[in-house]
């Protein structure tokens, strides 16, 4: 298998992190027999210094010509004041919206290694936690028209969705709950808010194509509680832009730690589809070596998954990294303990903790 990937390092830690995932890809590629070639795209504020602008057209077009995009994180306190139509995360909304990645995939796993980390009491999550967030991603109050008075004392933000940009979401839901528990909850709002009646529509629409997945709904307000007071009753869930946001961020962090969690965009697999970490470019540890890069690891093993269907080689990396966990080895934001951690000789930075993951996959 001959592959180009497109590497979107971007801010902060973006390039720390997407470094230790490339030297894993490449140990991949080395001991199942591929080749993986990789191009340069610089999106989000570095853009903004070297170009004028978070994602020019022609950094675009790398990754609409690449097999996949990986990146790393866009931002940071040092563009927060440019005018909003330049800010770093207009990267983010041009590279989903060029790519016509519609369909974000956010596991929301708790590592059995790391459940001293998670904030809820252990009988609230039991053995672990496994939750799928199927998140809209091109369309809802994102996308939607916008604008501010002249005088700058009324703004507004349109929340619009169509059928279709719904089905597919919805049907994505189904098709990953079949594969899982066989529960899908759609979050909305449908008590106040036209579009996310028209989201329960579609769902019961398609609920008899899927008699085996059992379908219920939750407001967003009540989901976000249940998130935290008995997040085991989740399997997949499937909601708009704005509201699987939100959701999936507070998922994070009941799993123990942001820095831990993958996620995958898709498309309608005609193009490539863009995998990134969760977490943000913490700018304020950025070239440290302190940066846990396990996320983006996690987030390569997808790519691996979805886009090249290389089952063995993701499932592979995956198991690198629960021995990696279970042998001790942590960064500093999944240490517990980081006294102790330390102690023992096992707090590691970004750098090693990649050559480790890498060691175990040659394993």
């Amino acid at each position: 298998m001959n592959k180009t990937i497109a590497l979107i390092p971007g801010d902060g830690i973006g390039p720390d992190v997407v470094a230790e995932a490339v030297h894993v890809l490449d140990a991949a590629a080395k001991k199942y027999g591929h080749s993986f070639s990789y191009k340069n795209v610089i999106a989000g504020g570095c853009a903004i210094d070297q170009f004028g602008e978070p994602l020019p057209k022609e950094q675009l077009d790398i990754c609409l010509n690449a097999d996949a995009a990986l990146l790393g994180a866009v931002g940071g306190p040092k563009w927060d004041n440019v005018e909003p139509a330049l800010r770093p995360e207009k990267a983010l909304l041009g590279l989903r919206a060029g790519m016509k990645v519609y369909a974000n995939l956010r596991p929301a796993l708790m590592f059995p290694q790391l459940k001293a980390a998670c904030p809820l009491k252990d009988d609230i999550v039991g053995d672990g936690l496994d939750i799928l967030i199927v998140r809209e991603l091109t369309g809802g109050i994102y996308f939607g028209d916008r604008g501010t008075s002249a005088d700058g004392r009324t703004a507004w933000d349109t929340e619009k969705y169509t059928w279709e940009e719904i089905e597919r979401i919805v049907r994505l839901g189904f098709e990953a709950a079949r594969g899982r528990r066989k529960k899908l909850t759609v979050v909305d709002k449908a008590n106040i808010l036209n579009s996310s009646r028209l989201w329960r529509k579609v769902a019961e629409t398609l609920a008899p194509e899927y008699s085996d997945v059992e379908l219920n709904f939750l407001y967003i307000d009540n989901a976000s509680m249940q998130l935290v007071r008995n997040p085991k009753q989740f399997d997949v869930i499937a909601t708009s832009n704005m509201f699987g946001d939100i959701l999936s961020d507070e998922a994070s962090q009941i799993t123990g730690s942001i820095g831990m969690l993958a996620s995958a965009s898709l498309g309608d697999g005609t193009g490539p589809g863009l995998y990134e970490p969760i977490h943000g470019s913490a700018p304020d540890i950025a070239g440290k070596d302190l940066a846990n890069p396990l996320a983006t690891i996690l987030s390569a093993a997808m790519l691996l998954r979805y886009d090249f269907k290389a089952e063995a080689e993701a499932a592979d990396i995956e198991r690198a990294v629960r021995a990696v966990l279970d042998a001790g080895w942590r960064t500093g934001d999944i240490a517990g303990d980081a006294a102790a951690v330390k102690a023992a000789g096992k707090l590691v930075g970004t750098k090693r903790m990649g050559s480790l993951v890498v060691e175990a996959l040659d394993a």
